[in-house]
């Protein structure tokens, strides 16, 4: 099942509350939250006050993105923040077996993030414990990124492996995803879209529903969880 996830980071933060009920009833599936510390990335972005303004006005799925150092020393935080799922980066964790068990024992679905560079391979003995693997399409901290080109083919060979071991943890794909691109991705295995500036920038209502006009006509596909 294709699933549109919009990032919130290329939101009007004056009017973000209206901005992302717009977009929930327009469709979208996820709301993407995406969290830097100004260490593991350059930027910085919100915390936990902001989150939990945004769960008054939805219950869309939080899809909250982690790009903080050490994670795991959050994850109750979040949760009362209102998350219902939390990707970490493999790169960021110094325990990420750890890391993953913490959020699932708090009943929230776990996800990992791999940077553009990072082998699949950092997957190897925590895949089976995953709802979700995130491969970022573009360096991490910063929207507007063109998607890299071989990022495909790393998508492929991640859906060949969950496939192989009959697995059901979805693929999400973060960065630089347009309507140009989104279907040779979906082709590649992804089946979860983040799309930030593909969203948000114009008409957000017809965006959205140009993301699901593709989903929907879309022959066959990945079943997630």
């Amino acid at each position: 099942m294709y699933k549109l996830a919009p990032s919130i980071l290329s939101a009007d933060f004056s009017k973000l509350g209206e901005e992302v009920e717009e977009i929930v009833n327009a469709g979208a599936d996820y709301l993407h939250i995406d969290v830097m510390d100004g260490i593991f990335v350059p930027s910085i972005s919100f915390g936990m006050p902001v989150m939990k303004s945004l769960r008054k006005r939805t219950d869309c799925f939080f899809d909250v993105h982690l790009m903080i150092e050490e994670p795991i020393r959050y994850m109750n935080e979040f949760k009362e923040a209102g998350a219902d799922g939390i990707t970490v980066h493999a790169e960021s964790c110094k325990h990420l077996n750890r890391t993953v068990q913490a959020i699932k024992e708090l009943g929230l679905k776990a996800a990992v993030a791999l940077n553009p560079a990072t082998s699949l391979s950092c997957l190897d003995y925590i895949l089976e414990d995953l709802d979700m693997v995130l491969i970022m399409t573009v360096n991490p901290g910063f929207g507007g990124q063109k998607l890299i080109e071989n990022t495909y083919e790393k998508v492929r060979k991640l859906r060949e492996i969950i496939d192989g071991k009959g697995l059901k943890a979805d693929i999400q794909v973060d960065g630089g995803i347009t309507l140009q691109n989104v279907e040779r991705m979906m082709d590649s295995g992804a089946n979860i879209f983040v799309a930030g500036t593909s969203v948000f920038k114009g008409d957000k209502q017809k965006n959205v529903k140009a993301f699901k006009e593709v989903f929907a006509n879309a022959n066959g596909g990945h079943e997630g969880r």
